[in-house]
Protein backbone atom coordinates (compact mmCIF):
# COMPACT_ATOMS: atom_id res chain seq x y z
CA UNK A 1 0.00 0.00 0.00
CA UNK A 2 1.25 3.49 -0.87
CA UNK A 3 2.31 5.34 2.31
CA UNK A 4 1.87 9.03 1.50
CA UNK A 5 3.38 10.21 4.79
CA UNK A 6 6.53 8.16 4.34
CA UNK A 7 7.09 9.44 0.79
CA UNK A 8 6.38 12.99 1.91
CA UNK A 9 9.03 12.57 4.57
CA UNK A 10 11.52 11.23 2.01
CA UNK A 11 10.96 14.19 -0.32
CA UNK A 12 11.29 16.60 2.58
CA UNK A 13 14.58 15.02 3.64
CA UNK A 14 15.93 15.19 0.07
CA UNK A 15 14.84 18.81 -0.36
CA UNK A 16 16.75 19.86 2.75
CA UNK A 17 20.01 18.71 1.15
CA UNK A 18 19.53 19.69 -2.49
CA UNK A 19 23.20 19.83 -3.45
CA UNK A 20 24.03 16.51 -1.84
CA UNK A 21 20.98 14.88 -3.42
CA UNK A 22 21.89 16.30 -6.83
CA UNK A 23 25.52 15.13 -6.69
CA UNK A 24 24.46 11.69 -5.47
CA UNK A 25 21.91 11.32 -8.27
CA UNK A 26 24.31 12.74 -10.86
CA UNK A 27 26.90 10.02 -10.18
CA UNK A 28 24.24 7.38 -10.94
CA UNK A 29 22.87 9.37 -13.89
CA UNK A 30 26.32 9.69 -15.47
CA UNK A 31 27.11 6.00 -15.03
CA UNK A 32 23.93 4.86 -16.77
CA UNK A 33 24.19 7.58 -19.41
CA UNK A 34 27.74 6.57 -20.36
CA UNK A 35 26.82 2.87 -20.34
CA UNK A 36 23.98 3.50 -22.81
CA UNK A 37 26.18 5.67 -25.06
CA UNK A 38 29.00 3.12 -25.06
CA UNK A 39 26.63 0.22 -25.75
CA UNK A 40 25.01 2.21 -28.56
CA UNK A 41 28.42 3.00 -30.05
CA UNK A 42 29.38 -0.68 -29.85
CA UNK A 43 26.18 -1.66 -31.66
CA UNK A 44 26.84 1.02 -34.27
CA UNK A 45 30.28 -0.43 -34.97
CA UNK A 46 28.89 -3.95 -35.17
CA UNK A 47 26.09 -2.85 -37.52
CA UNK A 48 28.65 -1.10 -39.73
CA UNK A 49 30.90 -4.16 -39.91
CA UNK A 50 27.93 -6.43 -40.61
CA UNK A 51 26.76 -4.13 -43.40
CA UNK A 52 30.22 -4.15 -44.96
CA UNK A 53 30.30 -7.95 -45.00
CA UNK A 54 26.78 -8.05 -46.45
CA UNK A 55 28.08 -6.44 -49.64
CA UNK A 56 28.97 -10.01 -50.57
CA UNK A 57 27.70 -13.30 -49.21
CA UNK A 58 29.44 -13.90 -45.89
CA UNK A 59 30.19 -17.57 -46.61
CA UNK A 60 32.47 -16.85 -49.57
CA UNK A 61 36.03 -17.66 -50.51
CA UNK A 62 37.79 -15.43 -53.03
CA UNK A 63 40.98 -16.58 -54.73
CA UNK A 64 43.35 -14.05 -56.35
CA UNK A 65 46.53 -14.73 -58.32
CA UNK A 66 49.70 -13.04 -57.11
CA UNK A 67 53.42 -12.94 -57.88
CA UNK A 68 55.76 -15.71 -56.75
CA UNK A 69 58.21 -14.89 -54.01
CA UNK A 70 60.14 -18.16 -54.14
CA UNK A 71 61.94 -20.09 -56.85
CA UNK A 72 60.29 -23.46 -57.42
CA UNK A 73 60.94 -26.41 -59.75
CA UNK A 74 63.19 -24.37 -62.01
CA UNK A 75 60.81 -21.37 -62.09
CA UNK A 76 62.28 -18.09 -60.89
CA UNK A 77 60.77 -15.85 -58.23
CA UNK A 78 58.84 -12.79 -59.39
CA UNK A 79 56.67 -14.73 -61.85
CA UNK A 80 53.09 -13.49 -62.24
CA UNK A 81 50.43 -16.20 -61.81
CA UNK A 82 47.61 -16.02 -64.36
CA UNK A 83 44.27 -17.74 -63.76
CA UNK A 84 42.40 -19.30 -66.67
CA UNK A 85 39.00 -20.87 -67.30
CA UNK A 86 40.35 -24.27 -66.23
CA UNK A 87 40.87 -22.86 -62.72
CA UNK A 88 37.18 -22.03 -62.55
CA UNK A 89 36.24 -25.47 -63.88
CA UNK A 90 38.25 -27.02 -61.03
CA UNK A 91 36.49 -25.19 -58.18
CA UNK A 92 33.10 -25.81 -59.82
CA UNK A 93 33.61 -29.55 -59.31
CA UNK A 94 34.87 -29.30 -55.72
CA UNK A 95 32.89 -30.85 -52.89
CA UNK A 96 31.76 -28.22 -50.41
CA UNK A 97 31.16 -25.40 -52.86
CA UNK A 98 27.64 -24.06 -53.29
CA UNK A 99 27.73 -21.26 -55.89
CA UNK A 100 30.82 -20.61 -57.99
CA UNK A 101 31.88 -17.81 -60.30
CA UNK A 102 34.92 -16.10 -61.76
CA UNK A 103 35.48 -12.68 -63.25
CA UNK A 104 37.64 -10.09 -64.83
CA UNK A 105 37.07 -6.34 -64.90
CA UNK A 106 37.44 -4.42 -68.15
CA UNK A 107 40.13 -1.75 -67.89
CA UNK A 108 39.28 1.94 -68.44
CA UNK A 109 35.63 1.07 -68.76
CA UNK A 110 32.84 3.50 -69.55
CA UNK A 111 29.19 3.31 -70.53
CA UNK A 112 26.97 5.56 -72.63
CA UNK A 113 23.27 5.73 -73.38
CA UNK A 114 22.01 8.39 -75.76
CA UNK A 115 23.88 11.60 -75.00
CA UNK A 116 24.78 10.59 -71.44
CA UNK A 117 27.79 8.66 -70.31
CA UNK A 118 30.15 7.99 -67.43
CA UNK A 119 32.89 5.77 -66.03
CA UNK A 120 31.26 2.58 -64.78
CA UNK A 121 32.85 -0.74 -63.94
CA UNK A 122 32.31 -3.55 -66.43
CA UNK A 123 32.63 -7.02 -64.90
CA UNK A 124 32.52 -10.23 -66.93
CA UNK A 125 31.11 -12.97 -64.71
CA UNK A 126 29.35 -16.33 -64.53
CA UNK A 127 25.58 -16.61 -63.77
CA UNK A 128 25.98 -17.50 -60.07
CA UNK A 129 27.82 -14.24 -59.40
CA UNK A 130 24.57 -12.64 -58.21
CA UNK A 131 24.48 -15.02 -55.23
CA UNK A 132 28.07 -14.21 -54.33
CA UNK A 133 27.59 -10.45 -54.69
CA UNK A 134 24.15 -10.41 -53.03
CA UNK A 135 22.59 -8.77 -56.09
CA UNK A 136 18.83 -8.27 -55.81
CA UNK A 137 17.00 -8.03 -59.12
CA UNK A 138 14.76 -4.97 -59.37
CA UNK A 139 13.51 -5.79 -62.84
CA UNK A 140 14.33 -8.12 -65.70
CA UNK A 141 16.75 -10.97 -65.04
CA UNK A 142 20.39 -11.72 -64.34
CA UNK A 143 22.87 -13.40 -66.67
CA UNK A 144 22.11 -17.09 -67.27
CA UNK A 145 23.90 -20.14 -68.66
CA UNK A 146 22.57 -19.62 -72.20
CA UNK A 147 24.02 -16.11 -72.23
CA UNK A 148 27.44 -17.61 -71.46
CA UNK A 149 27.16 -20.52 -73.89
CA UNK A 150 25.97 -18.33 -76.79
CA UNK A 151 28.26 -15.40 -75.93
CA UNK A 152 25.34 -12.99 -75.96
CA UNK A 153 25.97 -9.26 -75.76
CA UNK A 154 23.68 -8.70 -72.81
CA UNK A 155 24.16 -6.92 -69.48
CA UNK A 156 22.56 -6.53 -66.08
CA UNK A 157 23.17 -3.03 -64.76
CA UNK A 158 23.03 -1.53 -61.27
CA UNK A 159 20.59 1.10 -60.04
CA UNK A 160 23.45 3.58 -59.90
CA UNK A 161 23.94 3.22 -63.66
CA UNK A 162 20.20 3.59 -64.22
CA UNK A 163 20.03 6.77 -62.13
CA UNK A 164 22.98 8.30 -64.00
CA UNK A 165 22.09 7.38 -67.57
CA UNK A 166 18.38 6.58 -67.80
CA UNK A 167 16.53 8.81 -65.35
CA UNK A 168 12.86 8.21 -66.22
CA UNK A 169 13.47 5.76 -69.09
CA UNK A 170 12.89 2.03 -68.52
CA UNK A 171 16.28 0.48 -69.35
CA UNK A 172 15.00 -3.07 -69.97
CA UNK A 173 15.36 -3.90 -73.66
CA UNK A 174 17.46 -0.84 -74.48
CA UNK A 175 21.03 -0.96 -75.77
CA UNK A 176 23.82 0.56 -73.70
CA UNK A 177 27.28 1.09 -75.16
CA UNK A 178 30.02 -0.47 -73.03
CA UNK A 179 33.41 0.81 -74.22
CA UNK A 180 31.72 1.63 -77.52
CA UNK A 181 30.12 -1.81 -78.00
CA UNK A 182 26.30 -2.11 -77.78
CA UNK A 183 24.91 -4.50 -75.15
CA UNK A 184 21.23 -5.22 -74.56
CA UNK A 185 20.06 -4.45 -71.01
CA UNK A 186 18.27 -7.55 -69.68
CA UNK A 187 18.05 -6.64 -66.00
CA UNK A 188 18.51 -4.07 -63.25
CA UNK A 189 19.84 -5.00 -59.81
CA UNK A 190 20.38 -3.30 -56.48
CA UNK A 191 22.87 -3.90 -53.64
CA UNK A 192 23.41 -2.80 -50.05
CA UNK A 193 25.95 -0.09 -50.88
CA UNK A 194 25.71 2.55 -53.64
CA UNK A 195 29.18 1.98 -55.11
CA UNK A 196 28.30 -1.66 -55.79
CA UNK A 197 25.43 -0.45 -57.98
CA UNK A 198 27.75 1.37 -60.39
CA UNK A 199 28.54 -1.80 -62.34
CA UNK A 200 27.51 -3.51 -65.55
CA UNK A 201 27.70 -7.31 -65.47
CA UNK A 202 28.18 -9.16 -68.76
CA UNK A 203 28.63 -12.90 -69.59
CA UNK A 204 32.24 -13.90 -69.05
CA UNK A 205 32.51 -15.67 -72.40
CA UNK A 206 31.29 -12.54 -74.18
CA UNK A 207 33.72 -10.34 -72.27
CA UNK A 208 36.68 -12.61 -73.01
CA UNK A 209 35.87 -12.58 -76.71
CA UNK A 210 34.83 -8.96 -77.21
CA UNK A 211 37.54 -7.40 -75.07
CA UNK A 212 40.30 -9.83 -76.11
CA UNK A 213 40.85 -11.42 -72.73
CA UNK A 214 41.04 -14.88 -74.31
CA UNK A 215 40.43 -17.33 -71.45
CA UNK A 216 42.03 -15.25 -68.68
CA UNK A 217 40.44 -14.66 -65.28
CA UNK A 218 41.29 -12.15 -62.58
CA UNK A 219 39.89 -14.19 -59.68
CA UNK A 220 37.54 -17.03 -58.80
CA UNK A 221 34.92 -17.08 -56.04
CA UNK A 222 32.64 -19.57 -54.35
CA UNK A 223 30.14 -19.81 -51.52
CA UNK A 224 30.60 -22.65 -49.07
CA UNK A 225 27.04 -23.34 -47.95
CA UNK A 226 26.84 -24.55 -44.37
CA UNK A 227 30.49 -25.53 -43.99
CA UNK A 228 32.06 -24.72 -40.63
CA UNK A 229 35.00 -22.34 -40.28
CA UNK A 230 37.48 -25.25 -40.00
CA UNK A 231 35.97 -26.91 -43.07
CA UNK A 232 36.32 -23.72 -45.12
CA UNK A 233 39.97 -23.44 -44.02
CA UNK A 234 40.56 -27.01 -45.18
CA UNK A 235 38.84 -26.24 -48.49
CA UNK A 236 41.01 -23.16 -48.99
CA UNK A 237 44.17 -25.20 -48.40
CA UNK A 238 42.96 -27.83 -50.87
CA UNK A 239 42.51 -25.13 -53.51
CA UNK A 240 45.95 -23.69 -52.75
CA UNK A 241 47.66 -27.07 -53.16
CA UNK A 242 45.88 -27.80 -56.44
CA UNK A 243 46.62 -24.37 -57.92
CA UNK A 244 50.23 -24.64 -56.73
CA UNK A 245 50.54 -27.90 -58.69
CA UNK A 246 48.81 -26.45 -61.76
CA UNK A 247 50.69 -23.15 -61.83
CA UNK A 248 54.01 -24.47 -60.52
CA UNK A 249 54.58 -22.52 -57.33
CA UNK A 250 55.46 -23.54 -53.79
CA UNK A 251 52.28 -24.02 -51.65
CA UNK A 252 54.16 -22.24 -48.84
CA UNK A 253 54.59 -19.18 -51.08
CA UNK A 254 51.70 -17.04 -49.78
CA UNK A 255 52.40 -14.23 -52.23
CA UNK A 256 51.86 -16.46 -55.26
CA UNK A 257 48.15 -16.69 -54.51
CA UNK A 258 45.86 -14.90 -52.06
CA UNK A 259 42.83 -16.57 -50.54
CA UNK A 260 40.23 -14.37 -48.84
CA UNK A 261 38.05 -16.45 -46.55
CA UNK A 262 35.19 -14.13 -45.62
CA UNK A 263 33.88 -16.49 -42.96
CA UNK A 264 37.24 -16.41 -41.19
CA UNK A 265 37.48 -12.63 -41.44
CA UNK A 266 33.89 -12.20 -40.27
CA UNK A 267 34.52 -14.45 -37.26
CA UNK A 268 37.64 -12.49 -36.37
CA UNK A 269 35.69 -9.24 -36.51
CA UNK A 270 32.89 -10.71 -34.40
CA UNK A 271 35.45 -11.80 -31.80
CA UNK A 272 36.85 -8.27 -31.73
CA UNK A 273 33.35 -6.79 -31.38
CA UNK A 274 32.56 -9.21 -28.55
CA UNK A 275 35.73 -8.09 -26.80
CA UNK A 276 34.75 -4.45 -27.25
CA UNK A 277 31.28 -5.11 -25.81
CA UNK A 278 32.75 -6.92 -22.81
CA UNK A 279 35.14 -4.01 -22.27
CA UNK A 280 32.23 -1.57 -22.48
CA UNK A 281 30.19 -3.59 -20.00
CA UNK A 282 33.13 -3.70 -17.58
CA UNK A 283 33.55 0.07 -17.80
CA UNK A 284 29.80 0.60 -17.43
CA UNK A 285 29.56 -1.81 -14.51
CA UNK A 286 32.50 -0.09 -12.82
CA UNK A 287 30.83 3.28 -13.24
CA UNK A 288 27.55 1.97 -11.80
CA UNK A 289 29.38 0.40 -8.86
CA UNK A 290 31.11 3.71 -8.21
CA UNK A 291 27.69 5.38 -8.19
CA UNK A 292 26.35 2.73 -5.82
CA UNK A 293 29.26 3.30 -3.44
CA UNK A 294 28.55 7.02 -3.56
CA UNK A 295 24.86 6.47 -2.76
CA UNK A 296 25.76 4.05 0.04
CA UNK A 297 28.17 6.54 1.57
CA UNK A 298 25.60 9.31 1.41
CA UNK A 299 22.97 7.10 3.02
CA UNK A 300 25.46 6.27 5.78
CA UNK A 301 25.86 9.99 6.40
CA UNK A 302 22.08 10.42 6.35
CA UNK A 303 21.67 7.67 8.95
CA UNK A 304 24.36 9.29 11.09
CA UNK A 305 22.66 12.67 10.89
CA UNK A 306 19.29 11.16 11.78
CA UNK A 307 20.52 9.01 14.67
CA UNK A 308 18.49 10.87 17.28
CA UNK A 309 15.40 10.84 15.07
CA UNK A 310 15.73 7.10 14.59
CA UNK A 311 16.18 6.64 18.34
CA UNK A 312 12.99 8.56 19.02
CA UNK A 313 11.12 6.50 16.41
CA UNK A 314 12.27 3.25 18.02
CA UNK A 315 11.43 4.56 21.51
CA UNK A 316 7.91 5.28 20.27
CA UNK A 317 7.54 1.75 18.93
CA UNK A 318 8.97 1.81 15.40
CA UNK A 319 10.07 -1.66 14.31
CA UNK A 320 13.50 -2.38 12.78
CA UNK A 321 11.69 -3.33 9.54
CA UNK A 322 10.06 0.11 9.28
CA UNK A 323 13.45 1.76 9.80
CA UNK A 324 15.04 -0.43 7.13
CA UNK A 325 12.30 0.24 4.59
CA UNK A 326 12.48 4.00 5.25
CA UNK A 327 16.21 4.13 4.38
CA UNK A 328 15.87 1.65 1.51
CA UNK A 329 13.02 3.58 -0.12
CA UNK A 330 15.05 6.74 -0.13
CA UNK A 331 18.09 4.94 -1.59
CA UNK A 332 16.10 3.11 -4.27
CA UNK A 333 14.22 6.27 -5.22
CA UNK A 334 17.38 8.35 -5.71
CA UNK A 335 19.16 5.58 -7.61
CA UNK A 336 16.22 4.52 -9.80
CA UNK A 337 15.09 8.06 -10.63
CA UNK A 338 18.57 9.36 -11.51
CA UNK A 339 19.43 6.18 -13.41
CA UNK A 340 16.18 6.22 -15.39
CA UNK A 341 16.80 9.84 -16.39
CA UNK A 342 20.30 8.81 -17.49
CA UNK A 343 18.82 5.93 -19.48
CA UNK A 344 16.32 8.19 -21.26
CA UNK A 345 18.98 10.85 -21.90
CA UNK A 346 21.34 8.28 -23.43
CA UNK A 347 18.66 6.81 -25.69
CA UNK A 348 17.48 10.31 -26.73
CA UNK A 349 21.04 11.37 -27.60
CA UNK A 350 21.59 8.25 -29.70
CA UNK A 351 18.29 8.83 -31.51
CA UNK A 352 19.22 12.45 -32.19
CA UNK A 353 22.83 12.09 -33.35
CA UNK A 354 22.52 8.60 -34.88
CA UNK A 355 21.27 9.72 -38.33
CA UNK A 356 24.00 12.41 -38.51
CA UNK A 357 27.02 10.18 -37.88
CA UNK A 358 26.34 7.32 -40.30
CA UNK A 359 29.34 5.98 -42.21
CA UNK A 360 30.55 2.78 -43.83
CA UNK A 361 31.92 1.63 -40.47
CA UNK A 362 29.25 3.04 -38.15
CA UNK A 363 25.54 2.41 -38.70
CA UNK A 364 22.46 2.88 -36.46
CA UNK A 365 23.93 3.30 -32.97
CA UNK A 366 21.11 2.03 -30.80
CA UNK A 367 20.38 0.18 -27.58
CA UNK A 368 18.28 -2.97 -27.48
CA UNK A 369 14.98 -2.72 -25.59
CA UNK A 370 15.90 -5.78 -23.53
CA UNK A 371 19.10 -4.07 -22.43
CA UNK A 372 17.11 -0.98 -21.41
CA UNK A 373 14.73 -3.11 -19.34
CA UNK A 374 17.63 -5.04 -17.86
CA UNK A 375 19.35 -1.80 -16.94
CA UNK A 376 16.22 -0.61 -15.16
CA UNK A 377 16.15 -3.80 -13.10
CA UNK A 378 19.84 -3.37 -12.31
CA UNK A 379 19.09 0.15 -11.10
CA UNK A 380 16.51 -1.10 -8.63
CA UNK A 381 18.87 -3.80 -7.36
CA UNK A 382 21.73 -1.30 -7.16
CA UNK A 383 19.58 1.11 -5.16
CA UNK A 384 18.60 -1.69 -2.78
CA UNK A 385 22.20 -2.75 -2.25
CA UNK A 386 23.35 0.83 -1.81
CA UNK A 387 20.81 1.36 0.94
CA UNK A 388 20.96 -2.07 2.58
CA UNK A 389 24.02 -1.67 4.77
CA UNK A 390 23.16 1.85 6.00
CA UNK A 391 19.57 0.70 6.68
CA UNK A 392 20.80 -2.33 8.62
CA UNK A 393 23.01 -0.04 10.72
CA UNK A 394 20.02 2.22 11.34
CA UNK A 395 17.89 -0.74 12.43
CA UNK A 396 20.51 -1.72 15.03
CA UNK A 397 20.58 1.69 16.71
CA UNK A 398 19.49 1.47 20.34
CA UNK A 399 17.08 4.18 21.46
CA UNK A 400 19.06 5.13 24.62
CA UNK A 401 22.35 5.39 22.75
CA UNK A 402 20.69 7.37 20.00
CA UNK A 403 19.15 9.88 22.38
CA UNK A 404 22.57 10.47 23.97
CA UNK A 405 24.22 10.97 20.57
CA UNK A 406 25.64 14.43 19.99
Amino acid sequence: MFDFDKWNEIFETLSKNKLRTFLTGFSVFWGIFMLVILLGAGNGLQNGVTKMFQQDAINTIWVFPGTTNMAYQGYKAGRRIQFQNADYDYIKKLDGTEYTSARFSVRNSYATFGNKGGAFQIDAVYPNNNYIENCIQVSGRYINENDVKEMRKVTSIGMGVVNELYKDVDPIGTYINLNGIPFKVIGVYTETTPNEEMRCYIPISTGQRVFAYNNRLENVQMTTGDLSLDETKALAEEIRENYALTHHFDPADRRAMYIQNNIEQYQEVLDIMTGIKIFILIIGAGTIVAGMVGVSNIMTIVVKERTKEIGVRKALGATPFSIVTMVLQESVFVTAFAGYIGLLAGIALLEFIGPHIQSDFFVNPEVDVNIALGTTIVLIIAGSLAGFFPSRRAAKIKPIAALRDE
